[in-house]
């Protein structure tokens, strides 16, 4: 009985080392270096006044500061009244890409509009906004 406890405690202590090195000590690093892979150069646009009727183009722009090159998954505007466009081809390291809305300035007034962004790189979608007035 007393070999068994022995072997038992040897063995416990041979692994030991082994799993410390299996499960990563900071995870909050690599959660930093996945968020920080594309640097917005705004996250939010004041268009200021707009005329009503004629469509008007916002456009966000960011750069690729990960070492892989990212892509846009999905682009989701918040409403109907605006549309997007986004590059659609992988942006390398230290390069940059884009994302435009379309707002349709139709009703007159204040507004405030957002869409919606999801990388290859994060799951976690980012949300662009955009606001201003439309006048006649």
């Amino acid at each position: 009985m007393k070999n068994l406890k022995i072997t038992a405690l040897l063995a416990v202590l041979a692994f030991s080392p082994f799993y410390a090195n299996v499960f990563p000590v900071t995870p909050a690093s690599i959660v930093k270096k996945v968020a920080e892979a594309a640097k917005w150069k705004s996250e939010t646009i004041d268009v200021g006044k707009i005329p009503q009727g004629k469509p008007k183009l916002i456009r966000f722009e960011f750069t690729n500061t990960s070492s892989q090159p990212i892509m846009i998954d999905k682009v989701a505007p918040s409403c109907g009244c605006t549309t997007a466009d986004y590059t659609k081809t992988k942006i390398l390291p230290g390069k940059t890409g884009f994302v435009e809305a379309s707002y349709n300035a139709a009703a007159e007034g204040a507004f405030s509009k957002s869409i919606t962004v999801t990388m290859s790189d994060n799951q976690n979608p980012k949300v662009l906004s955009f606001k201003g007035t439309v006048v006649k």
